[in-house]
């Protein structure tokens, strides 16, 4: 029997900036993670890193801010549900 694949719930991209948000079940609830990539183009090949340069800060924190309010709708919802 194989592992189940764990996926992000949800996924911000403003250009070349992305946000997975990751979901984690804890006796308190839901609880969010987020990974934060820049994908870039080597030769043929598409990569990812999380190293920012300058140029990249300001779509680094729209991303951030838009992961942010989805995950604060995500508890208000949950919250309404309890």
């Amino acid at each position: 029997m194989s592992k189940p694949v764990n996926r992000p719930v949800q996924e911000v991209r403003h250009g070349h900036i992305k946000a997975l948000v990751w979901a984690n079940e804890t006796s308190n609830g839901t609880r969010f993670n987020v990974t934060l990539v820049r994908i870039y183009k080597d030769g043929e090949e598409w990569k990812e890193t999380s190293s920012f340069g300058r140029d990249d800060l300001l779509l680094l924190a729209k991303t951030i801010d838009q992961v942010h309010t989805w995950i604060l709708d995500q508890q208000a919802i949950a919250s309404e549900a309890s």
